[in-house]
């Protein structure tokens, strides 16, 4: 099986890490040492170094920018988008995220499968079903979802954050699934 073929099913060449631009090598030299690894889905952009750039800046400025809501609770947005979305890609990378930052094998599992068997506060547990139903009904949306957020806590700004975060992966889910792509192996076992 070729090397494109594990991370994405399309004909489209995962370049070798060789031949990219110096900027590229270097994300992804920081990449490997942060996490160990290239995360696939950086790799299935990386034929495209304006497309992975964008990805990119985005991903970093949602998951790790100035923001109200913790890294945690961005990452179990991610997380039950991916659910409702059935994104194994997204459910693998970021299962094992929650699982890290919430030092909770338990809770990374409740979040892939039914973050409603959780024992969240109210605040998180607005939260997702925010997310979810932005996901599954996005039509739906009215005021009574964002007063909802503002009552249990959340500012106007940490709803656009929400919304961003659930927006951001419902695309990323869709990439994925559209391109069959695979999680890292790694994943699977992080902070079981």
């Amino acid at each position: 099986m070729s090397q494109h073929k594990y991370i994405h099913a399309l004909d489209i060449p995962v370049p070798d890490r060789k031949e990219l631009d110096a900027g590229t090598q270097k994300y992804f030299d920081i990449c490997d040492e942060k996490l160990g690894m290239v995360p696939n889905v950086l790799a299935s952009y990386s034929f495209d170094t304006a497309k992975l750039r964008a990805f990119s800046d985005m991903y970093g400025e949602l998951m790790l920018g100035d923001s109200g809501l913790s890294k945690l609770e961005r990452e179990m947005i991610a997380v039950v988008v991916s659910s409702v979305n059935k994104c194994f890609y997204c459910l693998t990378a970021h299962g094992a995220a929650v699982r890290e930052l919430s030092g909770d094998p338990i809770l990374g599992e409740l979040m892939v499968m039914n973050y409603r068997a959780a024992d969240l506060p109210t605040k998180q547990k607005t939260m997702l079903d925010f997310a979810e139903k932005l996901t599954e009904s996005p039509a739906k949306m009215e005021e009574d979802d964002r007063q909802i957020l503002r009552e249990a806590g959340w500012s106007d700004r940490d709803i656009w954050d929400i919304s961003a975060t659930a927006a951001f992966f419902n695309m990323s889910n869709r990439m994925s699934a559209a391109i069959d792509m695979m999680p890292n192996e790694a994943y699977h076992s992080q902070n079981r």
